[in-house]
C-alpha cells in the first residue's frame, strides 16, 4: 500500500490480483483507498481521485457529519431510538442497564463490556422480533446468528440460517424491523426481484424511508 496526496486530499493506492477495475472507497473514518488491478499503471489512480473529486469530498463531508452526530451524544449511547445515560462505576466488570442508565466498567474495559452487553441484547430483541415476523408470515428459520460486518446489516441463507448486525440496536426501533422484515421476506423470495420488493413493501409499508436512514446514517452506528 502506498498512501499520495492530490492538492491536499490524501489517498491510499492498494494494488489487488483479484481487481477488475479501479475502485474508490471513503470509509468510515474519513480514509480514501483507491484498488488498482495489478495491471493497470499507477497514474491510473491519480485519475480516478480526480474524476470522483466531487464524489469523494461529498463523501467525506457525510462522514463529517457523522462524526458530529457521534461526539454530540456525550455520555449517552442509543438503544431502539432511546438515549440511555452511561455511567461508569470502578471495580465493575459488566454492564447493567437501570432504566434510562447503563452502568458500565470504569477505564479501558468499558468499550470491550459496553459492545458485549449490546450483543446479547441484540440477540434478545432480534429474537423477538424475527420469531413474531416469521409467525406472521408464516415461515421459518434455521438458525439466528448476531455479528459485526462491515458492510451488511442482515443476510438470509437459502437454508434459512438468519445473521444480523447487533449494532442495528444503535438504530431507531423501526429501522431495526424493517432489516428484520426484509431478510424474513427472502426465505419467501432470494433475490431483488420486483416480486420480492412487493412483498417487502406490503410488510414493511415504509421500508424505503428506513433503508434511505440506514444508508445516511450508517456511519453513527457506532459506540
Amino acid at each position: 500500500m502506498t498512501t499520495f496526496a492530490d492538492a491536499e486530499l490524501a489517498y491510499l493506492v492498494r494494488r489487488s490480483d483479484r481487481a477488475r477495475r479501479v475502485r474508490v472507497t471513503v470509509d468510515r473514518g474519513g480514509n480514501v483507498e483507491v484498488v488498482l488491478p495489478r495491471r493497470l499503471p499507477q497514474r491510473a489512480a491519480q485519475e480516478a481521485v480526480v474524476e470522483l473529486r466531487p464524489w469523494i469530498e461529498r463523501r467525506l463531508a457525510e462522514v463529517g457529519r457523522q462524526r458530529a452526530a457521534v461526539l454530540a451524544r456525550g455520555d449517552t449511547v442509543p438503544y431502539l431510538g432511546a438515549s440511555l445515560v452511561v455511567v461508569a462505576e470502578a471495580g465493575r466488570t459488566r454492564v447493567t442497564r437501570r432504566r434510562e442508565t447503563l452502568v458500565v466498567p470504569d477505564g479501558l474495559k468499558r468499550q470491550a463490556a459496553l459492545e458485549r452487553w449490546y450483543r446479547r441484547m441484540a440477540r434478545e430483541e432480534i429474537r423477538a422480533r424475527l420469531d413474531q415476523a416469521c409467525g406472521e408470515a408464516q415461515l421459518t428459520y434455521t438458525r439466528l446468528t448476531i455479528r459485526d460486518q462491515r458492510t451488511r446489516w442482515g443476510s438470509c441463507s437459502r437454508a434459512g440460517a438468519m445473521s444480523f448486525n447487533w449494532r442495528l440496536l444503535l438504530a431507531p426501533e423501526a429501522v431495526l424491523d424493517y432489516v428484520i422484515w426484509h431478510e424474513v421476506c427472502h426465505l419467501e423470495v432470494m433475490d431483488h426481484s420486483p416480486r420480492f420488493w412487493a412483498l417487502v413493501a406490503r410488510r414493511c409499508p415504509e421500508h424505503r424511508e428506513h433503508a434511505t436512514w440506514l444508508k445516511r446514517n450508517a456511519g453513527t452506528l457506532v459506540l
